[in-house]
């Protein structure tokens, strides 16, 4: 029977990478690419983000301003619920017709990659949760390279989200994936071969 699996960590924690790794033998439902197809030009979901935030909220193409919405909602707590709200349910509907499409090849497991897992409920469909964790310091500074933010805008972002701490005590596997790279895959090889047995097994 194909197992749901969780995965989610905090902001530049590299759960992307770790996402790719399980790609190599499992199906994955990446919540942030079907955000971006229900976000898209002319999409439902964008037309009520923009009757909302007004027209700065998306480009010339009609693409989301991402840059501009994050900024703000990152500052501002209303601002990033009514987002959620607006949101939320078109992500999780796009994301149940994807498990159902990658259920058709009865894989082993079905990796949910949801950076907001814990936020937004799916720990609940989840058979097992995987949470991957980097230090703070290490989080701080990937945060600012990749997104060439200030240490103080990147640290914003970081309490904006649910504390790392917390996703860890609720997570049933938790991957380090600080500066060994080399390490990580191993911790990801080794868990893919316990799923792999566990399906087989059920």
């Amino acid at each position: 029977m194909t197992k749901l699996i969780g995965l989610t960590g905090g902001i530049a924690t590299g759960k992307s990478t770790v996402s790719k790794l399980l790609a190599t033998k499992l199906p994955i439902v990446d919540a942030d690419k079907i955000a971006w197809q229900v976000e898209g030009p002319g999409q439902p979901t964008t037309q009520k983000i923009v009757a909302h935030f007004g027209q700065q909220a998306v480009l010339a193409d009609g693409r989301l301003n991402r840059p501009w919405l994050g900024q703000l909602v990152f500052n501002d707590a209303q601002a990033l619920q009514a987002l959620t709200a607006m949101t939320r349910l078109p992500i999780q509907y796009a994301m149940f017709e994807a498990i159902v499409a990658a259920n058709q090849q009865q894989p082993d497991a079905i990796i949910l990659d949801v950076p907001l897992l814990f936020e937004s409920g799916w720990q609940h469909v989840c058979d097992q949760v995987l949470v991957v964790t980097a230090p703070p310091a290490v989080v701080l500074q990937r945060l600012m390279a990749r997104n060439h933010l200030s240490q103080q805008a990147a640290q914003a972002r970081i309490d904006s989200q649910m504390p790392l701490a917390q996703k860890v005590a609720r997570a049933d596997v938790v991957l380090d994936n600080g500066a060994n790279i080399s390490k990580t895959k191993s911790a990801v090889l080794k868990w893919m071969n316990t799923i792999t047995q566990y399906s087989k097994t059920d």
